[in-house]
């Protein structure tokens, strides 16, 4: 497994119940700013094999970014039973439910929360 791969799988797991987090941000924090796609990559090839919680995942405007009508509904119950309100759309409020990690994940790495919640702004 690739180092990359490994962190992604590791922040995605970190995520809380009732949290969310962004492709971008998982990318960030794994190591890759720009490997977003990468995390969408591994989420949907990866998450029944490592038990991802992957309805904690959407996209920068707080959307769940599943197209799979079932998928999609089974994403917002699932964000809804953790107390996360999904709004009509499938939007999350971010600034409510987003999740910060203190630091990055990937060795020899470190992203600190705040200076990402600056980047955001």
């Amino acid at each position: 497994m690739q180092p990359f791969t490994k962190a992604v799988i590791d922040v995605i797991k970190s995520i809380p119940e009732g949290r969310v987090m962004t492709y971008g941000q998982i990318a960030e924090q794994a190591g890759s700013a720009r490997g977003a796609r990468q995390v969408v990559r591994i989420l949907h090839s990866m998450s029944s094999a490592h038990g991802l919680p992957w309805h904690r995942v959407v996209n920068a405007k707080g959307e769940i970014a599943v197209q799979d009508d079932e998928a999609r509904f089974q994403q917002e119950l699932y964000l809804s039973e953790e107390g996360i309100e999904v709004e009509r759309g499938g939007r999350i409020d971010l600034n409510r439910y987003r999740h910060w990690p203190e630091e990055g994940f990937k060795e020899g790495f470190s992203v600190a929360a705040e200076d990402m919640r600056n980047k955001d702004e």
